[in-house]
This record gives structure tokens, sequence and C-alpha cells, in this order.
């Protein structure tokens, strides 16, 4: 009896152990094939790798949201297992850069309860963040990134001189944290004169003048460094123990131009004319402010100078009509010209609806004399360099994250369709409204 006491404990310690093995054993098997699942090889592609020049028939492997190896077919180890996408005779690039976009703040341009473009009660409002405002669930967000654009810097409307602060989103996520992956990574200093409170004379208000609008900026500048000051004092007394120390009045608008005084986050200065690039430039050295130049449309009799600053300019839109004193591709031809005179230049829509439409405007610069290879540049490691983020975004790097892009030719070419996207390793459906409208209504 005791025996078979002993025997039946034995038979069941030693399949206990056996299933307790087979069970790990299914477990690891389990582990490695989801872990294989996770890594995607792009395989026989043309790679745009933007900074180490087009490898044809490469590969690219993503694994964990990285970009884990690129390389010539042969050169890169597939591991096993993994899912193979078969890319030949496609052409793979980092995902698109749009560095100035309306993305999230409007919806129906003529429904105003959807629109957060600008807060217009007051010309100087830094405190205002677009991150308060981004609507994560836009139906133009799928529309954009269906033509490869992946990430964007969403900005205010340039309806006041300092009318926010921007946000760098990346176009996929279940939310606005998700999304948001730069909060209040720039402001705007918009000065091209549309700033000007003067619809009619009857209307009028201050600032109703471009030299209003400069003193505006330089008072708001000259309060926030006082400001700034007294926090100074502040935090040196109570750090000495002082116990009657008193901060000032806590006052957002000041608190927020600090990081710009500092130089800790750049300004973005918009301007168009010559006169008003040069009135806008001066009051940020005053200030001793980092700055990005935007738009520039009709800057060509400065572009000496503007090359002399050795700072980044965001081009566009270069489809303006020239002025009646301008040669007809006078406008058309700037980002060339910038780029022969050594700026880094980047593209932008300033825009929602028509961000989409990003890698078109670089190959109508490509028309008029911009290179090939720059205007690239311009939709992708420019503008990570600008914004940043060039150590994750921008170009197809082992470490960087993996928003990959594949289509069926030129990303520059209105007649490419793009067939695959990846955000952080991950494919995205190339589905949108107007897809879901197209396959409803073509049945």
């Amino acid at each position: 009896m005791l025996r078979a006491l002993i025997a039946t404990v034995f038979l069941c310690a030693t399949l206990s152990v056996a299933q307790t093995r087979e069970a790990v054993h299914t477990h690891r098997n389990q582990a490695r094939s989801e872990s294989a699942s996770q890594i995607i090889a792009l395989a026989g592609g043309k790679l745009l790798t933007i900074t180490h020049g087009t490898i044809e028939n490469g590969v690219l492997v993503m694994e964990g949201g990285k970009i884990t190896a690129v390389g010539k077919s042969g050169a890169v180890t597939i591991p096993a297992g993994v899912q193979v996408i078969d890319v030949k005779g496609m052409t793979v690039y980092p995902g698109l850069i749009d560095s100035e976009t309306h993305l999230g703040l409007t919806e129906i341009e003529a429904e105003k309860m959807t629109n957060d473009l600008v807060e217009m009660s007051d010309e100087i409002m830094p405190q205002m963040h677009v991150t308060d405002a981004f609507h994560a669930e836009s139906e133009l967000i799928p529309v954009t990134r269906y033509n490869g654009i992946l990430n964007a810097v969403v900005s205010p409307e340039d309806k006041d001189t300092l009318p926010g602060q921007d946000a760098f989103i990346q176009l996929a996520g279940a939310s606005a944290p998700e999304m948001l992956i730069g909060r209040d990574v720039a402001m705007p200093l918009n000065f091209d004169g549309t700033q000007r409170r003067n619809e009619t004379w009857e209307s009028a208000k201050y600032p109703m003048t471009r030299m209003g609008m400069a003193a505006q900026l330089r008072q708001a500048f000259i309060d926030a460094q006082d400001y700034g000051q007294k926090l100074d004092d502040y935090n040196k007394k109570k750090a000495a123990g002082d116990a009657k120390a008193t901060p000032p009045k806590r006052d957002l608008k000041l608190e927020a131009l600090l990081p710009y005084l500092r130089g800790e986050k750049p300004v973005v200065i918009e301007a168009v004319e010559p006169s008003d690039i040069e009135t806008a430039v001066g009051l940020a050295q005053e200030f001793k402010l980092k700055f990005i130049l935007n738009h520039l449309t009709h800057a060509q009799p400065v572009l000496d100078y503007v090359a002399s600053l050795k700072v980044p300019v965001i081009v566009g839109p270069i489809y303006t009509d020239p002025k009646d004193d301008e040669r007809y591709d006078t406008v058309y031809r700037l980002p060339a010209e910038l780029q022969k005179r050594g700026v880094k230049i980047a593209f932008a829509s300033y825009d929602a609806h028509q961000s989409r439409n990003l890698p078109y405007a670089a190959g109508y610069a490509v028309a008029f004399g911009l290179p090939y290879d720059e205007a690239l540049k311009a939709i992708t490691i420019n503008a990570a360099e600008i914004w940043g983020v060039a150590d994750k975004l921008g170009s197809l790097d082992t470490g960087k994250t993996a928003n990959v892009v594949v289509s069926n030719g030129d990303p520059l070419d209105v007649k490419t369709d793009v067939k695959h996207i990846f955000v952080a390793g991950k494919e995205i459906p190339l589905k949108d409204r107007q897809t879901e409208l197209r396959d409803e209504y073509s049945k």
C-alpha cells in the first residue's frame, strides 16, 4: 500500500514537472513568435536614406519602434521568422515633416465651433498653448498621413503678433497625449502687417501701424525681463533663508516669454517684405532671441542679408503670385536662391486641409532650381534638425524612430501613391474619411 502511494506521488510529480516544462517551452515559443512578429523587414526597395545616399535593392528592418538595420540586400541579415514585406520596385523613405500646419485646430472652415485657430482678444498671447486645443480625432489627420506626412508642427493662425506656442506632433495615436510629442516647442512672432488692428477706421485700435506692433512687442519683452528679474531676486532671497521673501504676483503672459528671452526655445519670425524682416530681426537681436525665419515670400532684395544671419528659414507658400515689379518666377525660385546661399530651408503647408500636398511644394521648387536632394532634405532631415528631433526623425538611420513610408514612385511626384505607412514601427492602415466615402459610393 505504501509502495503504491509512493509510486503514485512520484508519477504525479513527474507529470507535473513535465507539464511545467511543456508550458514553459510553449510560453517561450509564443514569446519568440510574438517577438518575431514585432520585427518587420522591408526588402528589395529603393531606400532614400537622406543622410547616406540612395540604396538600390535595399533592406530596412524595424523592431521595437526603431530602425534596427539599413543596407543593401545581402549585407543586412533578416532574422528568421519575421514579417518580410516585398517592396521591390517601390521607394522607401522617412516620414515627411510639415514645419507649420493647423492640424487639429480646425475641421470645417465655415463652422466656427470647429475652429480653435487663434485667440483674438489680445495681440500678445504667448501664454496660449495649441496643446490645449489640439483635437486628435480630426478627420484631416488621416488624410494628411495618407500621403506620407507623419510629423508636423501645429501653430496658431498668424492674426496676432504673439498668438501662442507651437506643438510638435506625430500623426498617429489613440489620443492627444500620444500624438503630442513636443509641447511648446516654439513661439510664432508674426510681423507681416496683417496683425494691425485697422480693419476700418471706425473700429481701429492699437496697434494699427507696424511701428505700433514693434513698440507693443518691445514693451512685452521689457515687462517679461523685469518679471524674470523679480523672480530671480525672490529665488536668491529664499535660497539665502530670507523668510520674508515674497514672490511677484504670477503673470502667465510674462512667464511664458521667459524661456524665449533666455534663448532656451526658438521664436519663429513670420515676415514677408524686406522692411518687415529687418524690423523683426532687429527686435529679436535686441532681446537676444534665438530665432527661425518664416515665409520671406517677397524677400529677394535682402537674401544676402538673410544668409548672413545664419538661421534656418521655413519656406512657403511658394505658389504665391509675384508682385507687379517682380519676375514671374521670383517666389517660385526663393527656395533655390536661399539654398544656393547656404541657408538651411524647410517647407511648410501653413494649412490643415492642404498639409497633404507638402511634398508637391518641394517638387515645385525643384522645377525652379532647387536640387532634388535638397528638396527631400527640406521635408525630412532639415526640418528634424530645425525642431531638435534629428536624433529620432528625418532619415533612415539605425536607432531612429521607425517612421517610414513606402510608395510606388518619387515622393515629390503628384502621380505617386503611398502603399505602406509605419509609425514607430507599426503599420498604419491606409484608411481615411475620403477612402471610406470612395468605398461606400463606388459600390
